[in-house]
């Protein structure tokens, strides 16, 4: 039983999305936590500037995601 062709190329875009996310998400936290190391006093406000950062992130995987999906 073969596999479409759109089905392979939704299933590798929605895998290269979720990795890219994962990415980003992995380098916005690190940067945040180095700067909460550097600046403790800016703590709460970094964390919810990271917390926004990583919801854009998601919001834009999932975004992806559905194209990805829909399209195979």
């Amino acid at each position: 039983m073969m596999i479409p062709m759109a089905m392979n190329t939704a299933a590798i875009g929605a895998g290269l999305t979720l990795v890219g996310a994962g990415i980003g998400m992995g380098v916005l936290w690190a940067a945040g936590l180095q700067s909460i190391a550097r600046q403790p006093e800016m703590q709460a406000k970094l964390q919810l500037i990271m917390i926004i950062g990583v919801s854009f992130i998601e919001a834009t995987a999932l975004f992806a995601l559905v194209i990805c999906l829909m399209r195979g």
